[in-house]
């Protein structure tokens, strides 16, 4: 079983190799990386230089670029095959519904989907997470039964495991994404020569849609989130009013 493991954390990030220590003891790992923390990049490609891979390790790479550069990187030159699955994280945060448009984690895995290979993404639900074992537990027993019962290629699975002690873990959920809040505003400071600067602000709280069945909603009852995702971004229900609208 080969498996490629990238994140967005950066190569050196604990969650990282809590992962690639759990994904070891299953299969070959190939590490391919960010050089740094590159959270927030979403699915960027970097089109305006070109990037360098270097190897760190045996089967460690760094990658000068975004997460989304380290999946495309190995999946197109770096490997010398295809691997049988390409897992994201373990992020230091949570990824829950609006996060993934953002989240570089969840992009590395989809660029391994969109490339034909299934993927998974893994995020620890805590600001500031400090144990990994639970959380490499959990995604050593799901990518076991990935190697039991296979996944189709189009699969893309966004997993978030509640920041608790690994014993008092419970049970998965099947989940959609939520909704947050409204972002906060963005903060805006001045540098030493008094010119405006600015922080974007933090992710809005849950909102309305965070309800039973969502992700929020599974991990605030201390429950694993696993939400199915997919490329397809076509709003169908939307089409026929679209197509109403046009004729009007």
């Amino acid at each position: 079983m080969r498996f490629l493991l990238c994140n967005d954390d950066g190569y050196r990030a604990p969650g990282l190799l809590a992962l690639a220590t759990t994904l070891r003891a299953l299969g070959a790992v190939t590490v391919v990386a960010p050089e740094r923390n590159r959270s927030g990049a979403s699915n960027s490609l970097t089109l305006d230089r070109p990037l360098r891979a270097t190897l760190v390790a045996d089967g460690v790479f760094m990658v000068d670029g975004t997460p989304a550069d380290c999946a495309y990187l190995a999946l197109t030159e770096l490997l010398p095959e295809k691997p049988d699955l390409v897992v994201s994280g373990i992020n230091a945060g949570e990824n829950l519904g609006d996060d993934v448009l953002y989240s570089g984690t969840v992009a590395a895995a989809m660029e391994g989907c969109l490339l034909g290979t299934p993927a998974l993404a893994f995020s620890l639900a805590s600001p500031d997470p400090t144990d990994y074992a639970g959380a490499a537990r959990i995604a050593g027993e799901l990518v076991q039964k990935f190697i039991a019962e296979g996944m189709p290629q189009h699969w893309l699975l966004n997993i978030n495991i509640p920041n608790v002690p690994a014993p008092t873990l419970r049970d998965a959920q099947i989940t959609r994404l939520g909704r947050r809040q409204r972002a906060a505003v963005s903060i805006m400071q001045r540098d030493p020569r008094g010119r405006p600067m600015y922080w974007i602000g933090p992710a809005g709280a849950p909102g309305a849609q965070a309800g039973p069945g969502t992700d929020f909603h599974a991990i605030a009852a201390g429950v694993v989130s696993i939400t199915p995702l997919q490329m397809d971004l076509s709003a169908y229900a939307t089409m026929p009013d679209l197509a109403q609208w046009l004729r009007n």
